[in-house]
């Protein structure tokens, strides 16, 4: 294991020594090299698996030992929020219903090609069709910069809400009151630019182009220097409830 979490390995390359009858078999595996997690962001969509093509990435544990049927629920990250390890190639990736009823029915289907030492983030996303059973999916590269400097934190700004126009992150440091935009406006299924910012503890909020109010508004939110964080929006901009779940909100996840 290491600090990416446990990986889900797809492929393991095992080479034999040699062919002698009594020969010593020496076993060799390679890592998987690309790293993706996982996001059920889909508003009202039911609790799902991921896979890629017919393997399956994430899935619940039960205390009988067995998988629960509750899978990745809205507003979770599968696998704990933790990268799984898949070999390099083309996939389609999907979110598969992990309830009894319509079991492993393929609610999203995102074809992509997962590239070297790169890492992922595949997010369900918009609100779900109860009739058609379907949720709108994408997948963003995160690109981690290539030296980190330990003195900073790194956000960036991903957008998963389909009924909101592109919104420009803001994060307001609540000892200094010093507030930043992090990178330009987002439209939906974007992602902006990790940004240095430095450590302490924000205020984060985000606008509309030419809009002085806050579209979405979270507070005290921690940024640790020599960490990277994306904040991403998820929700149903049309919900003015403070407490329904599947109002506007800002997740934040840690990317290292």
């Amino acid at each position: 294991m290491n600090r990416f979490g446990s990986l889900a390995v797809l492929v393991c390359a095992a080479m034999l020594s040699s062919c002698e009858k009594n020969g010593i078999q020496e076993l060799m595996t390679t890592a998987p090299a690309a790293r993706i997690k996982f996001f059920n962001f889909g508003v009202n969509a039911p609790g799902v698996n991921f896979y890629a093509n017919d393997a399956k990435m994430t899935a619940i544990g039960s205390a009988t030992g067995t998988e629960a049927v509750i899978g990745t629920a809205y507003g979770a990250a599968g696998s704990g929020g933790f990268y799984s390890g898949i070999a390099p190639g083309q996939y389609t990736l999907s979110g598969r219903i992990a309830a009894a009823t319509d079991k492993d029915l393929a609610i999203s289907n995102v074809a992509t090609t997962l590239a070297d030492g790169k890492f992922y983030s595949y997010y369900l996303s918009g609100i779900y069709n109860t009739t058609a059973k379907s949720v709108d999916a994408f997948i963003v590269e995160d690109p981690f910069v290539p030296e980190i400097d330990y003195a900073v934190a790194y956000v960036r700004f991903v957008n998963a809400i389909s009924n909101a126009n592109p919104m420009t992150l803001y994060v307001k440091n609540r000892a200094t009151g010093a507030e930043v935009a992090v990178g330009a406006a987002v439209s939906y299924k974007g992602a902006g630019a990790f940004t240095a910012v430095p450590s302490g503890v924000y205020d984060l909020s985000t606008r509309y182009t030419g809009v002085a109010t806050s579209a979405i508004s979270r507070t005290e939110v921690s940024l640790s220097a020599g960490r990277v964080y994306t904040i991403a929006a998820r929700g149903d901009i049309t919900v003015t409830s403070t407490t329904a779940a599947t109002r506007p909100q800002l997740d934040n996840t840690l990317n290292r």
